[in-house]
């Protein structure tokens, strides 16, 4: 079997969230160790995504300068 033997082991490997008072500066809220953190991340990464595609959907068009008749 892959992974802890016994939940003892477990529970002493997995961080809780009260363990986020140990980070400091960005890390507290982007990190991989807290469920809050990694939701952070996944919020940032797809507030991101969602920028870059707005901004090319809306960005103006250029017009050209004389139009052929």
């Amino acid at each position: 079997m892959a992974g802890p033997e016994t939940d003892a082991q477990y529970q002493s490997t997995k961080l809780m969230p009260s363990d986020a008072l140990f980070f400091t500066g960005i890390k507290k809220y982007f990190n991989s160790y807290t469920l809050t953190g990694r939701m952070n991340c996944v919020l940032a990464t797809y507030g991101g995504i969602a920028l870059i595609v707005l901004y090319f959907k809306l960005r103006s068009k250029k017009t050209p300068a004389v139009k052929a008749t």
